[in-house]
């Protein structure tokens, strides 16, 4: 029973912190229409970014702010590869993903794996150890699903904002926002320095969480983000009131728990990112089929 409540809690910790950036991807894939694939250099830079303020002496916290700043900066460059050079979706994501090894490389000081054990994080703060003992043993989940709500809450309100809505209008009807007044392009760029801040933000939880920030960290970040949304709107579209952001982070859990027990089968490692790609491919094709009897609707 306690084997299960620990992987239970693994999946709900790591779930979480996935669905982060599971809900700033829901926001350019699904809303922008866009296939952002600067999501694989932005997730690792949260975490170099993280590294190195900690290793700095800058407050975890503020580290955190730091992580969401350098991933909305790289959304922003891939905004304006596509939007003002006239750059593909896709291959201004594949430009600034890698260019992001780079700069990865630079802010780790040249290591691939810059390591902060020992050293003040988001949890072990001083709030957290005067928890009591019981509740202090789950304070990693506490936190993250605390950051977690505090970005869900603060997008929902974003989307029914005006610039929300212009913003869910850019990705459907361009011709609709150009006849406000408004430039389509611009919404874009906003869209994405929001999706890769989301990003930046979970890999800044993450290294925190390992207490180092591994380079290499972004590898299929992107797979897991889209099946995680895809899932997760799949899955939950039919439950009343529940808002799409809620259901990518849901379903970045579900996506977490089906590798989990994979793994607790006895599935190798190494056949690990053939079953994240197999479980994006069923989800994309349910959802096409799906798409077809209902009819797709954005959120």
């Amino acid at each position: 029973m306690n084997i299960f409540l620990g992987l239970a809690e693994t999946v709900l910790r790591e779930g979480l912190i996935y669905g982060i950036m599971a809900m700033g991807v829901y926001i350019t894939y699904k809303i922008l229409n866009f296939p952002d694939l600067s999501v694989d250099g932005t997730f690792p830079l949260g975490a170099c970014v993280a590294a190195a303020a900690i290793t700095g002496g800058i407050d975890p916290w503020i580290a955190c702010l730091l992580a969401i700043a350098a991933g909305a900066a790289a959304g922003c460059v891939t905004g304006l590869l596509h939007v003002k050079a006239h750059i593909t979706d896709l291959l201004s994501g594949i430009l600034v993903m890698t260019a992001m090894w780079s700069v990865n490389l630079i802010i780790t000081g040249g290591t691939a794996i810059k390591q902060f054990f020992n050293m003040p994080t988001i949890f072990n703060g001083a709030l957290l150890q005067s928890l009591p003992e019981g509740v202090y043993k789950h304070r990693q989940l506490i936190v993250i699903f605390l950051i977690a709500l505090a970005v869900k809450l603060v997008l929902d309100w974003y989307l029914a904002t005006k610039s929300g809505l212009l913003l869910r209008a850019a990705g459907n009807n361009e011709q609709y926002v150009t006849g406000l007044g408004r430039d389509p392009g611009t919404m874009k760029i906003i869209g994405l320095a929001i999706g890769n801040a989301c990003t930046a933000l979970a890999g800044c939880v993450l290294a925190q969480l390992n207490e180092n920030a591994d380079i290499n960290s972004g590898k299929g970040m992107v797979v897991m983000a889209l099946a995680s949304v895809i899932i997760g709107i799949a899955l939950f579209k039919r439950v009343p009131k529940l808002k799409f952001v809620t259901m990518a982070v849901l379903g970045s859990i579900v996506y977490k728990a089906c590798l989990m027990a994979a793994l607790q089968l006895g599935l190798p490692n190494s056949y690990l990112k053939l079953l994240m790609a197999v479980l994006l491919t069923i989800a994309i094709v349910s959802e096409r089929l799906g798409g077809k009897k209902g009819g797709a609707h954005h959120g």
